[in-house]
């Protein structure tokens, strides 16, 4: 396994051992590790209250429910879910899931399809852990300029100084400590609220 790849959680809900024991030989085990079976919704339901999920693959109808309803809040706890539908109503099924990112396929499929639909799936796992990456990056950053405004404003009023004074001083202190503007800011906040 290479350093870039990554294992993804599985849950397969599915009623079918045929289904099942293909989407084992299929999923990649290099990607896919661990996977788990749930063979009705209300047993998927009491899965994913126990962990969470990367992917989720539903065949559906299962025997208690069409899955609809679970796909769309699973979806909603960050797992990429696809579910397998009967043609006759894909257009239904995609119309209530697509809004909430829920990928549809249907059935019955062919394996390059399916193979198909398996990529999708990493490929957008991969391209939203770039996203959530940055995102973390930027609200880390947008922290960091928080708490240097707010130790310049304390600065400012406890100390006098003026504006560019109070940026000056907390740029030498971390230079001249060799440490983060974030860590002297912090500092200063405790200095003068702690």
């Amino acid at each position: 396994m290479s350093l870039e790849e990554k294992q993804y959680s599985t849950l397969v809900v599915s009623s079918t051992e045929s289904f099942n024991t293909a989407m084992a030989s299929m999923l990649p085990k290099t990607s896919f590790q661990p996977i788990v079976f749930a063979n009705s919704i209300a047993m998927a339901q009491r899965t994913v209250a126990e962990r969470e999920f990367d992917f989720i693959i539903i065949n559906a109808p299962l025997k208690d429910d069409l899955g609809v309803r679970f796909a769309i809040d699973s979806s909603n706890k960050n797992a990429l879910v696809l579910i397998l539908i009967q043609s006759e109503i894909l257009s239904d099924v995609y119309a209530k899931v697509s809004d909430f990112g829920v990928f549809t396929l249907a059935k019955p499929m062919s394996k390059p399809s399916m193979d198909n639909a398996i990529r999708w799936l990493l490929t957008t796992k991969k391209r939203l852990g770039k996203a959530e990456k940055n995102s973390a990056k930027m609200e880390d950053k947008m922290q960091e300029i928080r708490l240097v405004n707010k130790a310049k404003w304390l600065l400012i009023s406890k100390e006098g100084l003026l504006e560019p004074e109070a940026h000056r001083y907390l740029e030498k202190e971390a230079m001249n400590r060799c440490v983060s503007k974030k860590d002297v800011a912090l500092e200063i906040i405790n200095k003068y609220e702690g």
